[in-house]
């Protein structure tokens, strides 16, 4: 009964990222402890997000900017290598803190846009956003506020977002030794909520396809916005 509740949860949140590009995995991994041992949710949610940011790309396929790939690569793999084996016993209490204040700033300030464009690339970008995700949450909106800056199509921003989201949660397999994790032990589990996840990524993009795309897109920084927010909250309160 829990994976097949799981996999429910699963598609719904894969559904809503699907349609805004973002959110679900968050939803995803704070109901997971209600229904889950701690030591297998890391292993189980990355499984789950892959399937969902990797089907999510493949359903918008044709609209995936291919040209920033190779680049956001690199900095991806520097920020693996590097975050996993320097940064990740270093405290990291205030970072989200700072890709919040980083995420207002980049998306409402138009001084500070200007400014961070100077240095804003996909190199950077991977770094960050793959090295902090193994340690913190909420890295995906990253490279989301930098697309939504430089790309005018809402398919095309939550595409290649998709793209460099699935390489992010790729990442963590090894850093965080999922290898070893004994897949067949939870096989059912992982079945029904990579399906969900596979499922949900089909019916958001369905959804998203047929959205006005300026509309679409105002909601997305809106939502970004509420997310930044959260997160400098949560550092100065905790």
């Amino acid at each position: 009964m829990t994976e097949i509740l799981l996999g429910i949860i699963a598609l719904i949140t894969s559904t809503i990222a699907g349609v805004v590009g973002f959110g679900g995995g968050m939803l995803l991994i704070a109901i997971m402890p209600v229904f889950l041992p701690a030591s297998i949710i890391i292993p189980v949610h990355g499984l789950t997000q892959l399937a969902s940011n990797a089907s999510r790309m493949v359903f918008s396929l044709s609209y995936v900017r291919w040209e920033f790939l190779p680049r956001f690569l690199v900095g991806s793999v520097l920020g693996m290598v590097l975050v996993g084996y320097v940064l990740f016993n270093l405290p990291m209490d205030y970072v989200p803190a700072a890709i919040g204040l980083y995420l207002l700033l980049n998306l409402w300030s138009k001084p500070f846009s200007r400014f961070i464009s100077r240095f804003e690339n996909y190199y950077l970008i991977g770094f960050l956003q793959t090295g902090l995700g193994l340690v913190v949450g909420a890295t995906g909106p990253l490279s989301l506020s930098v697309l939504t800056k430089q790309l005018n199509s809402k398919d095309e921003i939550i595409a290649t977002s998709s793209l460099f989201m699935s390489i992010s949660h790729l990442a963590k397999i090894p850093v965080y030794g999922a290898l070893a994790f004994n897949m067949l032990d939870e096989i059912g589990l992982l079945t029904f909520m990579i399906v969900g996840s596979v499922l949900g990524s089909f019916l958001g993009t369905k959804l998203r396809l047929k959205a006005n795309n300026q509309q679409l897109i105002t909601i997305i920084k809106g939502l970004l916005t509420l997310l930044a927010v959260k997160m400098i909250i949560m550092v100065l309160f905790n």
